[in-house]
């Protein structure tokens, strides 16, 4: 029996060896991942943004982008009125009133670029690597967990009646079937978050760079200027939290595409909420 115990005991430790290499393993890949992270910044600093040549376009472009924003905007709420027509009476109305004044101000973007410039793809940084892919993964699944922790603080700041977006107002006042449901869920969750990308980390990262400022400032400014160009006086503040990790997907890689997957991932599960509400399920 004891010779039998002295040979099972070094097999007993086996897991524990197992655990702790796993353990040391996970900590390794941490402590890498911090390093790639602080070179990262390192580099945002030490490279600085190439040239932006043939670019006709900055400030005022972006300006006229916003424009056609809320003047799209107004102008099909005015149409509406006009005909006595509420925009949580009638489904189309949401969908367009929703949908269409995004749409038509990122559209004014790219067609600004090409007449401007040298298109999205050098003006606005607008392709998708791997590199992007991965970044854009990793930085989304972090600002879903940035976005739930700021929004169950600020749900309590400013109370659960208040605690609501634009969209989810003209939504809980509609009974939209499942067609337009799943429309709104699509451009909540893939065509609002591509098309704000396109305005406010293309155009307006790309007319702060072409006046020679850092990347820094326009990390920071764009961030400030996607929170507040929701016209949501009330979100702002967390408006502010969801776009930093977004801001910082574009800083890391210096292109669009992994801002536009932070943006998707950090939509996805309000947009899927929003679409079991519209449906019914919640």
């Amino acid at each position: 029996m004891t010779r039998l115990q002295s040979v099972s005991e070094p097999e007993s430790l086996k897991p524990k060896r197992g655990f702790a290499e796993s353990v040391a393993g996970t900590a390794r890949r941490v402590a890498g991942a911090v390093r790639g992270a602080v070179e990262a910044v390192r580099n945002i600093n030490r490279d600085p943004e190439p040239e932006r040549v043939g670019q006709r376009w900055g400030f005022g472009a972006f300006l006229l982008v916003e424009a056609i924003f809320i003047l799209s905007a107004v102008f099909i709420t005015a149409i509406a009125k006009q005909f006595g027509i509420s925009l949580l009476d009638s489904v189309p109305l949401v969908l367009i009133g929703s949908i269409v004044p995004t749409v038509l101000a990122a559209g004014a973007a790219i067609v600004i670029t090409c007449v401007r410039g040298n298109g999205p793809k050098i003006d606005l940084r607008f392709s998708m690597t791997k590199e992007d892919v991965a970044i854009g993964l990793k930085l989304g699944v972090l600002g879903l967990v940035l976005t739930y922790t700021a929004a169950t603080l600020w749900t309590k700041v400013v109370g659960e009646e208040n605690a609501t977006s634009a969209v989810g107002d003209l939504l809980s006042g509609s009974n939209l079937p499942l067609g337009a449901a799943i429309t709104m869920f699509l451009y909540v969750s893939l065509i609002g978050p591509v098309c704000e990308e396109i305005i406010y980390r293309g155009m307006l990262w790309g007319a702060v760079e072409r006046q020679g400022w850092s990347r820094w400032a326009a990390f920071w400014l764009t961030t400030v200027i996607f929170a507040i160009g929701h016209f949501e006086p009330l979100r702002t503040s967390l408006l502010l939290v969801i776009a930093i990790p977004i801001g910082i997907a574009r800083l890391l890689t210096r292109r669009l595409g992994a801002s536009i997957v932070a943006h998707v991932m950090n939509n996805f599960l309000p947009g899927l909420t929003l679409l079991l509400v519209a449906v019914g399920v919640m």
